[in-house]
């Protein structure tokens, strides 16, 4: 892969590594690229059905502390030659069936973090559901007031013939990806960007690993 190339890859992986690493720590935050759903007061019943989720998705996903498993169950690699602190691995059918349903037992995609022996562990899961639905539908999913759900938006990218301006910096920081400090349209036309007023659809990160779930 060509350095130009990488460098959409490499964004994307950053920004999926650092997506994973701070929703599961409980450190995500509204801003210009991240809405999150809005922040609704527990109650004991939200309690009692994530702990419910949390086992079954524990009781569910346990197999998968050994990648191979995962494959053999259809999951993939998310940019398998690139280096990150956390990898993806992505079950695409799952994936679809999220657009439509909520299942415990089948994330989008499943997150290992490398060990010091070179081998994968099963750190948490990903769960995803389309950009059209409401906040009231999330949290028959998932309740918001215990995990929040977020979508990246306001992106500017480059022109998609001039992939090596993904190096381009302004001012010491990135102009284009989850990085830059360009939010609007105007102001990424502006450097001849293209913008996106959302990347993917709605999301939620789950630690398996005995952590903060998040």
């Amino acid at each position: 892969m060509s350095s130009s190339a990488q460098q959409p890859a490499a964004a994307m992986a950053e920004m999926a590594a650092t997506d994973s690493s701070e929703a599961m720590a409980g450190e995500m935050a509204h801003d210009a690229h991240m809405r999150m759903t809005a922040m609704r007061h527990p109650t004991g019943g939200d309690s009692a059905r994530v702990r419910d989720l949390l086992e079954e998705m524990h009781r569910a996903l346990g197999k998968y502390q050994d990648v191979r498993v995962a494959e053999a169950d259809g999951f993939r690699r998310f940019l398998p030659n690139l280096k990150q602190p956390l990898y993806h691995y992505t079950n695409w059918r799952w994936a679809l069936e999220a657009a439509f349903t909520f299942n415990p037992d089948t994330p989008t995609s499943l997150l290992y973090r490398e060990r010091a022996d070179g081998g994968l562990e099963l750190v948490g899961a990903m769960y995803t559901a389309p950009a059209r639905a409401s906040e009231d539908e999330l949290n028959a999913r998932i309740p918001t007031s215990i995990l929040p759900w977020h979508q990246h938006v306001n992106w500017c990218l480059p022109p998609r013939d001039e992939p090596a301006r993904w190096r381009d910096v302004r001012d010491g920081v990135p102009l284009f990806g989850p990085r830059s400090p360009i939010a609007t349209r105007d102001a990424c036309e502006a450097v001849g960007g293209r913008f996106r007023s959302r990347i993917f659809g709605w999301m939620v990160h789950v630690a398996l690993n005995g952590g903060h779930e998040r």
